[in-house]
């Protein structure tokens, strides 16, 4: 039989076969919708407890996404797509307060400067025991935080509790549009190196960063620092702009593939507003999504040097999709890559309790650690390292405490909330004795440690002053913060900032981009077959 006619007869009776494959299909289609009806119907009807049709599909679709098994998907009802824009977005209706949870008590960690409960007298340390009516007593901190948000020009009453204050007082807020600054100060720091701290890529960062490097132009700054530490991302046309202002037109900046394998390429679109001054970014475990993608693609494109600890590893693509009633699905839909090809994400899932933990966890950031990673090439064929977040080109750990400083700190640990609201009361009250370059003396931490036992935390004195250098860390920061805001805070804890005080080495000794990569660390050959890989 000729070759022609075998393929023919292949050909016809694959037809058949794939018809039958549809109808398989089909017919498991409609089973599995049978299912999901017959049991939505039995919950609805015969159910111990009556459940709404409204709240019944509201939990079967929730569920479904929680089958998923995707820390990262999740399905937002009206009020919880709010909260989500909020914190993306960067603005927010609200009273203009930081809240945390510490141990079931609800604590103010930051007042926003001209804001109501600024211009109210409330302070860092401050308790919220109430909103409008009700006493806050078991709220969540998202309850609370819900209570205290609304429409610019509505009202709302909170009562607190002031340490040290007997009574609890109500205060009467009108609530406005609050503005969460992307980056809060940019400081000159000794050598001419502007320091510029992102923490987070809201609606507005590019165009905080474009303001403060403008007024750096003016004070003829030599190299920058950009701190990615803490940031854990935000809006994609944020990062993919601020990488922009660093790379020439053309220039990739990222690429994202999704199921059906199809890449999208990003790439600048404009000219650079800094193309040649050295740069260094600082990254830590807590950099992750939108950070990644800029310090990524600095390093694979050789336009910046990478400093710090190993990114967070957070390299899944989300999608928002609205859907009717003000609910809203947000969808895991690709995977980003960098220039040069490598994937960001490091693999992870929610434990029992909630948390995400690594698949195959791997904090070492030695060299052997190091070259079990896949390598990959920077544009100019410098070694970079794959496997989950951006490796930095060099690592510098935290500077870690001493063993009489981590023995005071564990033994204060049990007490973590006295501590903190001791050490802001007593900080509080020597903010407008002290200069910018106050020092921290012994008559302070006797004062500080006198706050501490009247709210019941006893200290062993030898463990206490062997332990001091700790103590004085936590007093200089805290005074600086309510005394002079958060730029000379910063100013003051530099020499303890072993990360930034590298990168100001590194800008000090490189007038050039390229004299300032050749400061890294020599890597080793990248194999032909490594270098080659690449999303498509």
């Amino acid at each position: 039989m000729p070759r022609r006619r075998i393929f023919a007869l292949a050909a016809v009776l694959a037809l058949p076969l794939a018809a039958g494959a549809f109808v398989v299909q089909e017919r498991a289609a409609t089973a599995s919708a049978t299912l999901f009806d017959q049991v939505l119907s039995l919950v609805g009807d015969r159910y111990v407890d009556s459940i709404g049709t409204r709240e019944l599909y509201e939990r079967a679709a929730r569920g479904l996404v929680e089958q998923l098994r995707d820390p990262y998907s999740e399905l937002y009802t009206p009020a919880q797509l709010e909260a989500f824009n909020t914190t993306t977005g960067g603005f927010y209706g609200g009273v203009g307060m930081l809240i945390e949870d510490q141990e079931g008590t609800i604590i103010i960690s930051k007042v926003y400067p001209h804001t109501p409960a600024e211009e109210a007298g409330i302070r860092e340390g401050d308790r919220i025991v109430g909103v409008d009516t009700s006493s806050t007593r078991g709220w969540r901190l998202d309850q609370v935080s819900g209570a205290l948000r609304g429409q610019p020009g509505s009202r709302v009453k909170a009562r607190f509790q002031r340490p040290g204050v007997a009574q609890a007082f109500e205060v009467e807020f009108t609530r406005r549009t609050i503005r969460i600054p992307a980056i809060p100060f940019g400081l000159v720091l000794d050598g001419g190196i502007g320091y510029i701290p992102v923490q987070q890529f809201n609606e507005t960062t590019t165009r905080e960063f474009a303001e403060v490097y403008a007024r750096f132009v003016n004070e003829d700054v030599k190299g920058l620092v950009i701190d990615l530490r803490g940031n854990s991302g935000g809006f994609l046309d944020q990062a993919l702009e601020m990488t922009n202002f660093f790379l020439a037109r053309g220039r990739e900046l990222a690429s994202v593939r999704s199921r059906s394998g199809q890449v999208e390429r990003y790439v600048a679109e404009r000219s650079p507003l800094i193309p040649n001054m050295p740069v260094v970014v600082l990254t830590d475990g807590y950099s992750a999504s939108a950070s990644e993608i800029v310090a990524g693609a600095l390093q694979d494109q050789d336009r910046a040097l990478v400093v710090g600890q190993t990114t967070f590893g957070k390299g899944l693509v989300q999608s928002v999709y609205r859907l009717d009633g003000g609910y809203a699905i947000k969808l895991t839909t690709g995977k980003w890559f960098t220039p040069s090809g490598r994937t960001i994400q490091r693999e992870r899932v929610l434990d029992a309790s909630g948390r995400l933990v690594e698949v195959n966890p791997d904090s070492s950031e030695s060299d052997s650690a190091r070259a079990a990673r896949p390598m990959f090439r920077s544009t100019s064929g410098r070694a970079v390292f794959g496997g989950g977040g951006v490796t930095p080109d060099i690592v510098v750990p935290y500077d870690t405490l001493t063993a009489a400083e981590l023995r005071l700190a564990r033994a204060l640990v049990p007490r973590q909330q006295d501590v903190y609201l001791a050490l802001y009361d007593y900080a509080f009250g020597l903010k407008d004795q002290v200069r910018p370059d106050f020092t921290v003396t012994a008559a302070m931490r006797d004062g500080f440690r006198q706050k501490l036992e009247a709210k019941g935390v006893t200290v062993d004195r030898a463990e206490w002053d062997a332990g001091r250098a700790y103590v004085d860390r936590l007093l200089l920061n805290r005074i600086a913060r309510l005394a002079f805001g958060d730029s000379t805070a910063k100013r003051r804890e530099i020499p303890e900032d072993v990360q930034l005080q590298r990168a100001m080495d590194l800008l000090r000794r490189a007038k050039t981009t390229q004299e300032l990569l050749a400061l890294a660390p020599a890597s080793a050959p990248v194999p032909a077959a490594a270098s080659a890989r690449r999303p498509d």
